[in-house]
């Protein structure tokens, strides 16, 4: 059986997977460290992961789209009905191209262009 990488040896590869296993466990032992810093001027932490969280189940064929096609590609997506109830509060007929655009509608703050630095 041939091996994908010839630079090293299979005693080699493994130490160096372990080694990058072990730093990333260094940075966050959980996997799921606290978000400190990073936010976008006029944004917190939570903002942020709020936004993300919600764009994560709107997917790129829903946009542009209203209310009804972001609800139903979430649902495709499997969302949380956390997720659709908040969807559900968009207003009728309003066209969003962007996820920003949604979060702002249901009044989410983000990026303020004239802090950047």
């Amino acid at each position: 059986m041939q091996r994908g990488n010839t630079k090293h040896g299979a005693v080699l590869d493994d130490r160096l997977q372990r080694e990058a296993v072990d730093e990333v466990r260094r940075v966050d032992p959980e996997g799921e460290g606290t978000r400190t810093g990073g936010a976008p001027p006029g944004m917190t932490a939570d903002d942020v992961e709020a936004r993300s969280n919600l764009g994560r189940y709107i997917p790129k064929a829903s946009l542009p789209g209203d209310r009804d096609d972001l609800i139903a590609g979430a649902s495709e997506m499997n969302a949380p009905d956390e997720v659709l109830t908040v969807l559900e509060r968009l207003p009728e007929g309003q066209v969003y191209d962007t996820v920003n655009q949604v979060w702002a509608a249901l009044g989410g703050r983000n990026e303020d262009p004239a802090r950047r630095p």
